[in-house]
């Protein structure tokens, strides 16, 4: 019998037990379709795989739908580095808690969860500072062995793609990468927001900070360089210049808010000249979202010597970018932005409000859909610059 204590509330009692049925669901391997990529530049393979259970502090997570982002094909197509591989790529996406692991207490089976490749321990000191949204946990700063795999193909180990791997219709994510959201969300639509709109709308926001009544310019108008250019509207820029160059993609942009449009190719005279010429010196704010270096270089020197501020979005590894000194020493700055500056789980579950509220866009990205079985077509799609988004329908919700 025991004695001087109370009885466990009921409301504790039978969350204590839905997340222990929970649990044992997820004891359970599961086999799902998933497209996997066995080796680099190569067309991925629809495959049978098994994805183990949740372990400790892990969710497992139904995808509902998936988009193929750029940073997909880089890995597959530029990076190549072959220890990657095999692996099951895809990071934007959003799905349906299947089941948890011991010591996950932030999520049930049956969440509206967005995984994100940028984790948000809130414990960590990078994670306790305003000043950053980088989080020391993330998967980007552990050295990883396979050992954290949950998936197998054929009786190999699958290496998962930025802890996220969602290429297929189940996968296993850290509960510090996932972002749980409301739960009218619709799934097909604000899978975008576990990277390229964050990532551009943030960059003007968060990290350029853009002032109303200001000038910017965006270089690149993909999803990302889109999404930057919603992110300078909202802010109150007056002058948002869009550089890229095919000239297909401007009426998109100025969907979003685009006043003006620059195709490089129309000048023999570098970019940077044409829009010192355009905008009296330079503009206040440029944000690059190509990944190329010598964009980069030319977004940064579009600023205005005195007080501009250039913000470098596109993502690289294989070239170094470089300017004259000259060029800061005069008063411009030059700044990197990582997902946007957001913190990841809190900035995914207020942005996918701000669509709800109608604050944001997230539709209008979306220029293709089609099934899992047809990934192949939108890599091609997004290798060809035919498309914004293409949203891969992968599991009924």
């Amino acid at each position: 019998m025991r004695l001087n204590c109370e009885a466990e509330p009921a409301g504790e009692k039978r969350e204590r037990r839905e997340r222990k049925e929970g649990r044992k669901e997820g004891r359970q391997v599961i086999k799902c379709k998933a497209a996997v990529s066995w080796e680099p530049n190569k067309p991925l393979v629809i495959e049978e795989i098994e994805v183990a259970p949740p372990q400790v502090n892990e969710v497992r997570i139904k995808i509902v739908a998936a988009a193929v982002c750029r940073s997909d094909l880089y890995q597959l197509l530029e990076a190549m580095p072959k220890d990657d591989f095999p692996t099951i790529l895809g990071h934007e996406a959003a799905g349906i808690v299947e089941s948890v692991g011991p010591g996950v207490t932030e999520f049930q089976p049956g969440d509206k969860v967005i995984p994100v490749f940028l984790s948000q321990c809130r414990e960590c000191r990078f994670c306790k500072s305003p000043k950053t949204n980088q989080c020391e946990k993330s998967w980007f700063n552990v050295q990883h062995d396979g050992s954290e795999s949950r998936f197998t193909c054929k009786g190999k180990k699958l290496l998962p793609f930025i802890g996220t791997s969602t290429f297929s219709e189940y996968t296993v994510v850290n509960q510090i990468a996932v972002a749980k959201i409301d739960p009218a969300a619709p799934l097909d639509k604000v899978c975008l927001l576990g990277c390229g709109i964050c990532t551009g709308y943030g960059a003007a926001v968060n990290t350029a900070k853009v002032e109303p009544g200001s000038t910017c310019a965006v270089f690149g108008l993909g999803a990302v360089g889109l999404a930057a250019v919603m992110g300078c509207k909202a802010a109150g820029a007056k002058k948002i210049i869009a550089v890229d160059i095919n000239p297909e993609k401007f009426e998109k942009a100025k969907v979003f808010g685009a006043t003006d449009f620059v195709n490089p190719k129309d000048h023999d005279k570098p970019i940077s000249q044409v829009l010192a010429e355009m905008t009296n010196g330079g503009v206040d704010y440029s944000l690059e979202c190509t990944g190329n270096v010598g964009v980069m270089r030319s977004a940064l020197e579009s600023c205005i010597q005195a007080w501009g501020v250039s913000v470098i979005v596109g993502w690289t590894e294989l070239h170094d970018v470089a300017t004259r000194p000259v060029q800061l020493v005069k008063g411009r700055t030059w700044k990197g932005s990582h997902f946007g500056g957001f913190k990841s789980k809190d900035g995914v579950s207020e942005m996918v409000k701000a669509y709800l509220d109608k604050k944001v866009k997230v539709d209008e990205f979306i220029t293709h859909n089609m099934t899992l079985d047809q990934i192949n077509d939108a890599i091609e799609l997004m290798k060809h610059s035919k498309c914004i988004r293409t949203v891969l329908n992968i599991s009924p919700e």
